[in-house]
């Protein structure tokens, strides 16, 4: 076991993937030698070489259509967009090209070598342009599979996983704990499974759900409401696309209450989907009606970051009505 921040949990998963076969390659705008804006690629190119890990043009689009083509001839491709709020250029890639390569061609061809690193999220004064967490856009996008990972030992378990996963895979990573969240990380090569929530702290009064950064908020929101006496479960959905529905239902089954926060904003966002196949699932089991602690319908703001952003204390509170209701 070693001590890792988030990045460097990642930077030792591409590591990694990358001593293991040498038909994977990284790459994105500044990711070679520089090694990201965020240096989640450091060493490298030192390690494998200018032509495995690289510097592309300043064009999404163009990164990720390179990606679908590397990918579709049997190499991994693992293809960074600086920020998440940058990956809009390449959104008819993804969704028309990534998604949908495998199923149009019958499955002779197929990207799914494909990973898409992205850093997601706000909470670094970072304003409209690099705060967003744009999962549910891509969530709509059946052939795809999303991953948002908590803390360093989810990360690289999870891109390792999704390295070599037999299906394109968007994988966000929270940028506001690259450096916060520290932990104890095995430093050989493992896996975690894609599609499976976990579940942080079990409970027996009401299942507080988030994904990514946000598990953090849940957890500390848990600590409040445990003061007052309130028992809460705390899962961590880890997969968007596909989520774990039995995990989620089977905890609302036994709490009768969910509260789902997402930094996102509220409209559209994925918390409506879980909060609507729940309410299919579980309906007659619910005590209250399930509750989303979500970001605004507003651009993310700049000078108001800390009333916009989704603290545990908007948790804490939904927590609160949801056991008084």
């Amino acid at each position: 076991m070693a001590k890792m921040n988030l990045l460097q949990a990642i930077n030792n998963a591409l590591d990694i993937a990358m001593a293991k076969h040498d038909n994977v390659y990284s790459f994105g705008e500044d990711t070679g030698a520089f090694g990201g804006v965020f240096r989640a690629t450091s060493g490298l190119t030192e390690k494998y070489g200018r032509h495995r890990n690289f510097n592309t043009p300043l064009v999404e689009q163009g990164i990720l259509g390179f990606a679908n083509g590397l990918a579709s001839q049997g190499s991994y491709a693992v293809a960074e967009i600086q920020f998440g709020d940058y990956i809009f250029p390449a959104f008819d890639q993804i969704v028309n090209e990534s998604a949908k390569f495998r199923y149009r061609s019958g499955n002779e061809f197929n990207v799914g070598g494909l990973t898409i690193r992205t850093p997601y999220g706000g909470g670094i004064a970072g304003g409209h342009y690099h705060s967003q967490s744009p999962e549910a856009y891509f969530a709509h996008t059946p052939g795809l599979k999303i991953v948002m990972p908590r803390n360093p030992y989810m990360a690289k378990g999870l891109l390792l996983s999704a390295i070599f996963d037999k299906n394109p895979v968007l994988f966000m990573e929270p940028k506001r704990l690259y450096r916060a969240s520290v932990g104890e990380v095995p430093e050989e090569e493992y896996t975690l499974e894609l599609g499976k929530a976990d579940v942080v702290k079990e409970g027996k009064d009401i299942t507080v759900l988030a994904w990514g950064a946000q598990v953090e908020m849940a957890e500390k929101a848990a600590e409040m409401a445990a003061e007052d006496g309130i028992d809460c479960e705390v899962i961590d959905l880890v997969s968007i696309l596909p989520w774990d529905v039995e995990t989620v239902a089977e905890s609302v089954r036994k709490t009768g209450r969910l509260v789902i926060t997402q930094e996102a904003p509220i409209t559209g966002g994925f918390a409506s989907e879980v909060a609507a196949t729940i309410q299919d699932e579980c309906f007659l089991y619910l005590e209250s009606p399930i509750a989303r602690v979500c970001g605004l319908d507003t651009p993310y703001p700049l000078s108001h970051e800390k009333e916009y952003f989704t603290d545990h204390l908007k948790v804490y509170e939904a927590i609160k009505a949801s056991m008084t209701y």
